[in-house]
């Protein structure tokens, strides 16, 4: 990481001709890229570090393309393909995906998410038969179409990263030959049009309302059902049947001002390419979830499995597969599964000790926030000889500190505020939170507020999974 920053401001200063003054990791994603917001004055930008050089030739090709073609993308102020780097216009920090939590939340937003979506969906026949026509897909990372081999990646991504990740037994040898027999369906479809490939609210910037384009480095030809099935059948937002269907038929009118096509022929493959999509993204989650530990990715699976429980009550495919669909309908009475699902809404309270005279402690969870409390307005047991030698854990020290009205009374303050924080966290499903306790040496008042906050929630919240750690006292040893 050092390393890639000095890249940066060395990047940086050769195209700006300034040295940088600020430079904010962004939070991490489900890929390898890095990506970083780069300040200077009233300016900022967005670089990119990635060392896969097809990718970032593939994202440099279609950008400069789609801004001849008039789409909203981001401009491309620098890059330097050899060095795995480029620079971006920021487009902010609001994604469709932090609208419409934001909306969820208070409802006080300008506009209905309905109406924004429209305008999200007003975009995407621009890119899949307007600038599509004349792309240059040999630079398509990393294959040209989505064809007969890139849906057998993503099926057998289900298959290894999901299924088996999770525990789901299947006959291997009938579920291959269900994934050709599903594949051969899919690729009746009309497939000469560009494919996103990862059409989705996070995906979709912001500005005053217009919608902005990112992320669009996978793209290849393929059909047009994909993306809007993606955005449709998000586990994240996790639209309602209404919705879906009201949006779909919008798209559909929308897509008939860019395109001649048979509306009965596109809604024949439409449920298929849900299915293969949702399959795609539970791979993903199995993969950055269960495999990789990302809590994010795990607390969109139950959302995943609720779109596949409906289109398995609502929706027949025009195909048979007996196999595929014995190990749909297994996911939903899975008890491993229905364990791993309610795991992953458990609230994680973690809570530190530390001294000032280090860093804070970091949010790893790519949460971010949380509380920081400043122990050192009460009576340091450090400036005592007796105490020096001891911790907040030694029944001396939490002696001497309960001797002191105050350290009760700067307790309950406490409790009254992260109270407050949990029982907001688990009416919305948020699954991390992070307490900070901080004092001069990080051994006394620090490590005795946080052990008395975490007996706290043991007593008031024994379903909330508790982490203490003391990290002055781990230096220690």
């Amino acid at each position: 990481m050092n390393t890639e920053i000095e890249i940066l401001k060395r990047f940086f200063k050769k195209y700006q001709g300034m040295d940088l003054e600020i430079i904010e990791p962004l939070p991490e994603s489900g890929s390898s890229r890095h990506y970083y917001r780069l300040r200077i004055r009233n300016k900022s930008f967005v670089a990119v570090y990635n060392d896969n050089i097809k990718e970032n030739t593939a994202f440099i090709s279609f950008t400069k393309h789609f801004l001849k073609s008039g789409l909203n993308v981001p401009e491309i102020f620098a890059e330097e393909i050899d060095n795995n780097i480029y620079m971006l216009q920021d487009l902010g920090s609001t994604s469709l995906l932090t609208f419409l939590a934001s909306y969820k939340e208070n409802n006080k937003n300008s506009s209905g998410p309905i109406d924004v979506y429209k305008k999200v969906i007003n975009h995407l026949p621009l890119f899949q038969v307007k600038a599509g026509k004349s792309l240059d897909y040999s630079v398509c990372y990393p294959k040209p179409a989505f064809d007969k081999q890139s849906m057998m990646w993503d099926l057998n991504y289900f298959k290894y990263y999901f299924l088996k990740l999770a525990q789901v037994s299947f006959d291997e040898q009938l579920l291959e030959n269900d994934f050709h027999v599903f594949s051969d369906f899919l690729l009746q479809a009309d497939s000469n049009y560009f494919l996103y490939r990862d059409f989705q609210s996070r995906n979709v910037m912001l500005i005053e309302g217009e919608p902005y384009f990112i992320d669009y480095q996978g793209g290849r030809r393929g059909a047009l059902q994909y993306d809007i099935a993606s955005v449709l059948f998000e586990a994240k937002t996790s639209l309602s049947a209404d919705t879906r269907q009201l949006l779909l038929e919008y798209y559909l009118e929308i897509l008939s001002i860019h395109l001649k096509f048979d509306r009965n022929s596109f809604l024949k493959y439409y449920y298929g390419f849900v299915y293969i999509r949702l399959m795609q993204a539970m791979g993903a989650y199995g993969f950055r979830g269960l495999y990789e530990k990302k809590q994010l990715f795990l607390q969109s699976i139950p959302n995943a499995l609720n779109h596949l429980r409906w289109l398995r009550a609502n929706i027949k495919l025009p195909c048979i597969l007996p196999e595929l669909e014995k190990v749909w309908d297994s996911l939903f009475v899975s008890e491993h599964i229905r364990h791993l699902a309610e795991s992953f809404l458990k609230i994680t309270v973690s809570i530190n000790s530390f001294s000032y005279r280090h860093e804070i402690p970091v949010d790893e969870t790519s949460h971010g926030g949380g509380f920081i409390f400043d122990c050192r307005l009460l009576n340091n047991p450090g400036q005592y000889e007796q105490y020096q030698n001891l911790t907040g854990l030694d029944k001396q020290v939490i002696d001497f500190l309960e001797s002191d009205s105050r350290v009760d009374a700067f307790l309950k303050d406490i409790y009254s505020l992260v109270d407050k924080s949990v029982e907001t966290y688990k009416e919305k499903g948020y699954t991390h939170l992070m307490v900070n306790f901080g004092c001069t040496g990080g051994k006394h008042r620090s490590v005795y507020s946080a052990e008395k906050l975490a007996s706290h929630f043991g007593n008031k919240y024994p379903e909330i999974d508790v982490k203490v750690r003391h990290r002055e006292i781990e230096m220690m040893k």
